[in-house]
């Protein structure tokens, strides 16, 4: 791949400077100390556009509904499922049944629409409203689909019942074994009716919830406040009162790389993600820190439940001579390149080849010795080429892969390493809104695409490949159809033995890899950089910013 020299100098003059400033801005800080309050300040480039949980669908809305807002179960940093609001439960009628006995102790945030300055306990009835609420065509929730696995009366209203105060009972359709997962979602959080009613749409900005942070202050795009919540229930294991931090600061500064200048100048708390060019300013092509930086931040990363992929549309009454139909050839795509040097090059490391499947690491059901995947293999790209109908590339036309500007250097990358097997590779750049609208509607036969867990089972993975989930009504982009597929899937929702549906999860995962309907590029990584005088942050596999627990201490840790 050749090299623009005036592009390379202009690049290297640009880190210098880049460089330049950071150090400067460095020996020119002053901790903003705020007094004795410790406030945790974090900054949120993309924006936040709701504080609703049940507008809570973009990562960004997510970590801010986190931290306002419970629900009756939560997730911990394994993701095992932990009491919330609901100190226990059971399952009946063969896991048709999901019956919830709630704690007695939990109040939402003191606001004037209980009575001036007041609150009231959360009961039963509120889950009940909330989960309701999801469905309600007025709200317009993107976690409508949450509650379909509940069973519904004549009326079409949700099978919920509020026995009393303090018990909980949610009737299925069928046997769901992930459905204790779904309720740990940011839109199953319990939300007061109260509210509703005084805010209606405007509740996006005025949240009242039982959360170890409340609502203080929002100028949209500009700055939001969240106070500690006096009031919290849950204590950590010494019985001391969360949370530690009295008070969240979150900015909406756009630009990243004024952004990495606030943090390196410690204005904020938290880096997360790798944007921007400073990416190569705090790591090697090996994804450590870089040495500069050893001992004056830290740095952690942690497998994170996202799968990035190329997908093939391959629905034959949608095209039925189209190339990519042809299973030898998207298995040929699949061996042509090496996945790890894509990392390196383009992701300083970041990230695990997707050689072992669809689902990714971090999840139990995983297990890289059973699922073999694809790996870089010159001579399997050669023999699925002649098997195809064109050895050596010979008579294909090029292929249109559709993607977004974020991602075309890694669709370079593949186009450069295709192209040395004669596999034509064409890239269609569209804005990501119009990219993703292409790809539900079936517009396009060839697309990047990436899909972040909702909850931590691979049923999350495993339903896009099922048949009766076609988009643009469901997330099967692929329309990949398979009977067996989907009867191994019936029967992992019908055991409530992990092992027995890991089991199943693991053939379903390798007949994808045996009739390639997709190219698992990578899984991802949860990046995070903070100051050294931050404690308890932490990562998890849903890359959930949760400061429950979170410590600013006064002195700097050496």
């Amino acid at each position: 791949m050749e090299l623009n020299l005036s592009l390379l100098f202009i690049s290297m003059a640009k880190n210098i400077i880049f460089i330049l400033i950071s150090a400067l801005l460095i020996s020119c800080s002053q901790r903003d100390r705020y007094g004795d309050k410790k406030i945790f300040k974090y900054n949120v480039g993309e924006g936040i556009t709701s504080l609703d949980p049940a507008a809570a669908s973009r990562l960004e809305n997510i970590s801010a509904v986190n931290q306002l807002f419970n629900g009756l179960v939560q997730m911990d940093e394994n993701l095992n499922i932990q009491a919330c609001i609901a100190k226990r439960w059971i399952v009946l009628d063969n896991g048709l049944t999901y019956q919830f006995t709630l704690r007695d102790d939990v109040y939402f945030h003191k606001h004037g629409v209980f009575g001036e300055d007041s609150t009231r306990k959360v009961i039963a009835s509120d889950f009940k409203y909330s989960f309701s609420r999801l469905i309600d065509p007025n709200v317009l929730s993107p976690g409508k689909w949450v509650m379909n696995p509940v069973e519904k009366n004549e009326l079409g209203q949700l099978k919920i019942q509020a026995l009393n105060d303090t018990t909980l009972q949610i009737h299925l359709k069928e046997a769901f074994p992930p459905f204790l997962g779904i309720l740990s979602m940011m839109y199953c959080n319990v939300v007061p009716e109260e509210a509703m009613a005084y805010y209606g749409e405007s509740f996006r900005a005025n949240p009242i919830g039982t959360g170890p942070f409340q609502f203080k202050y929002w100028k949209e795009n500009s700055k939001l406040v969240f106070l500690k919540n006096e009031n919290y229930f849950e204590m950590d294991e010494n019985g001391n009162n969360l949370p530690y931090l009295d008070a969240i600061s979150i900015s909406f500064v756009k630009d990243q790389e004024v952004a990495f200048l606030k943090f390196i100048q410690k204005d904020i708390d938290f880096l997360s993600g790798l944007k921007g060019s400073y990416k190569d300013e705090l790591l090697n092509a090996d994804g450590a820190l870089n040495q500069k930086y050893r001992g004056s931040i830290q740095y952690s990363r942690s497998p994170y439940l996202n799968t990035e992929y190329l997908g093939f549309m391959i629905d034959d009454s949608l095209s039925k001579d189209h190339s990519l139909r042809n299973k030898f050839l998207r298995r040929a795509i699949n061996f042509g390149f090496d996945r790890q040097k894509m990392l390196n090059y383009l992701r300083n490391g970041i990230g695990t080849p997707a050689s072992s499947g669809f689902v990714p690491k971090g999840l139990p059901s995983f297990d890289a010795d059973i699922i073999k995947g694809f790996h870089y293999s010159p001579d399997s790209v050669k023999s699925l080429l002649i098997k195809a109908g064109y050895p050596g590339g010979e008579g294909l036309s090029p292929i249109e892969l559709n993607t977004s500007p974020q991602y075309l250097d890694i669709c370079e990358y593949l186009q450069h390493q295709l192209g040395t097997f004669g596999i034509p590779i064409k890239i269609v750049v569209n804005q990501a809104a119009t990219n993703n609208e292409l790809i539900a509607n079936a517009k396009v036969f060839f697309f990047r695409k990436s899909w972040v867990a909702d909850y931590p089972d691979a049923e999350n993975y495993l339903s896009l490949f099922r048949s009766i989930n076609f988009a643009p009504s469901g997330p099967n982009y692929t329309h990949f159809k398979n009977k067996l597929y989907d009867n191994w899937y019936s029967r992992a929702m019908q055991t409530d033995d992990n092992e027995k549906r890991f089991h199943l999860y693991q053939k379903m995962d390798s007949m994808i890899v045996s009739e390639a309907p997709v190219v698992p590029l990578f899984y991802d990584e949860v990046v995070r950089f903070t100051q050294n005088n931050i404690e308890g942050l932490g990562t998890n596999a849903m890359n959930l910013i949760d400061l429950r627990k979170v410590k600013k201490l006064d002195v700097e840790k050496n």
